[in-house]
Parts: C-alpha cells; structure tokens; sequence
C-alpha cells in the first residue's frame, strides 16, 4: 500500500489503517520518547500522547515531509513537553519546601531505561551520566544530539524534524559535542 493511500485511509478514520499505524510506528515512536525521557513508564506514556495527537491531527498533515518525520515531531515535541512540565513541578516543590512545606524526595532514580537501544554500554551508572549530561545541554543541542546520536537519524532528517537547515544542524552538534565534552568533563573531575 502506498503512503499516500495509507494517509488517505487514516484520514478517513478506517480502523485499520490505526491498527496498521500502531503496528508500524510504536516501537519507533516508543524509543524515540524514551531518548529524551529515559524512564520506561514515562516513555510509555507520552508514545501514547502521541498516538492521541496523531490520531487526532491526522487531517491536518499535509503530506509536505515523509508521515514517520511527523510522528517523530510529534514525538519530540511530546517529551519536550513531558520534560518542561516536569522541570517546572521541581520548581514548585523546590519553592514549598524554602517556605516550609516539607516534600518528600524520591531517593530512587529516574532512570529506569538507559539500556536504549541506541545506547549500549556496559553499565548502567555510564549509561545514566550520559543521558543527565544530554539533558543539561540547551534545548535546541539536546533535541539534535539525542535524534542525530542517540537514535541514529541521518542529518537531514534531523533537519525535517527540527524543521531547521542541514548547516544549523551541524552547528548544534558541534556545539552539543563541546558542552557535553565539557559537562563529562567536570563530572569526571569533580568524582575524582
């Protein structure tokens, strides 16, 4: 089947053209949230945020990039998400607990998937300073490092996703390469 009549079928709400959707792009989707959010029942979650606005949005899609380039948008732009509301729960709680209200800290750690299949390394402890390194770098570095890196996606559909030129896609890698050069550099400094 041809990816313009597949969409035509979405389009037109056939239940098995989701069911086809599903088969074809969860495990895709799936590790794509679980690059930037690498905890497996978050990841979970978000894939299926994604399917939602997928499912939803469907009618919308122009057919201007290829339909996996705009799933994996969507992806992105789901975990993004994730993460800035994440990021802004610590805030608050980081708030209540300078004016007296004692919050409970969770001792455990987030990172409960870092065997990603992009990733192989031979523990879990590397594993997880990578990825806290990959998430202190600026938004724009950590989204084209993590897509172009960790998931393996060639730079020009990096630049389709990120909706940016090729040449502003090597300009953040190289600069992603820098910082994160230097935050495993003083990381390693300061456990020494």
């Amino acid at each position: 089947m041809k990816e313009t009549s597949f969409i035509s079928d979405l389009q037109a709400g056939k239940r098995e053209a989701y069911s086809r959707l599903l088969d074809k792009y969860q495990q895709q989707v799936f590790h794509a949230c679980l690059s930037f959010v690498p905890n497996k029942e978050d990841a979970e979650d978000i894939a299926q945020e994604v399917f939602v606005e997928v499912f939803k949005s469907i009618h919308t899609f122009k057919g201007n990039s290829k339909l996996s380039t705009w799933i994996y948008r969507i992806s992105v732009n789901k975990s993004l998400e994730f993460i800035r509301k994440k990021n802004t729960k610590k805030r608050f709680a980081f708030m209540q607990s300078i004016f007296g209200n004692d919050i409970p800290v969770d001792k455990t750690s987030y990172f409960t998937e870092v065997n990603h299949p992009g990733i192989i390394l031979e523990n879990k402890e590397k594993s997880e300073t990578i990825f806290k390194a990959i998430h202190q770098l600026p938004e724009a570095q950590r989204i084209v490092f993590t897509l172009h890196k960790v998931d393996g996606l060639p730079y020009k559909e990096v630049a389709e996703i990120t909706e940016k030129s090729i040449s502003s896609v090597e300009s953040l890698m190289f600069r992603a390469k820098k910082n994160l050069q230097q935050i495993l550099a003083n990381f390693y400094k300061n456990e020494n």
